[in-house]
């Protein structure tokens, strides 16, 4: 009996087709090792949470409201320098009023976010 001509309709493990495993970079401040932490319960700093006496889950929720903050800063700075300029700089340079309140909105979820991780549950 000859062998078919046709390739398999299985699906079969080729290892020069294999999608690489998650390489860490050598560089662990590189953004995408710090984003991996991150999502793995680090705080805003890129390192756990500090206090060791937390149950597992409050570190995770104390590192989100950590990172929260963060952002919530950056946001906040990012909204004063579009109203300076607003107020001291030439027409042309101010941003709108779309991405101000845009900014405002970003500020406004980030505090709920913080608010949620920070309350305790019984």
């Amino acid at each position: 009996m000859n062998a078919s001509e046709f390739r398999s309709l299985h699906a079969q493990y080729d290892p020069a087709n294999a999608e690489p495993e998650h390489e860490l970079s050598a560089d662990p401040n590189a953004f995408v090792a710090t984003l991996r932490r991150i999502g793995t319960g680090a705080a805003s700093d890129g390192q756990p949470w500090p206090e060791r006496r937390q149950l597992p889950g409050r570190c995770l929720e104390l590192a989100d409201a950590d990172c929260a903050l963060a952002g919530l800063r950056v946001v906040q700075e990012v909204l004063l320098a579009a109203e300076r300029t607003r107020q001291n700089g030439a027409p042309e340079e101010y941003l709108g009023d779309r991405v101000m309140e845009g900014l405002m909105m970003a500020c406004v979820a980030l505090t709920a976010q913080v608010v949620e991780r920070l309350q305790v549950r019984e």
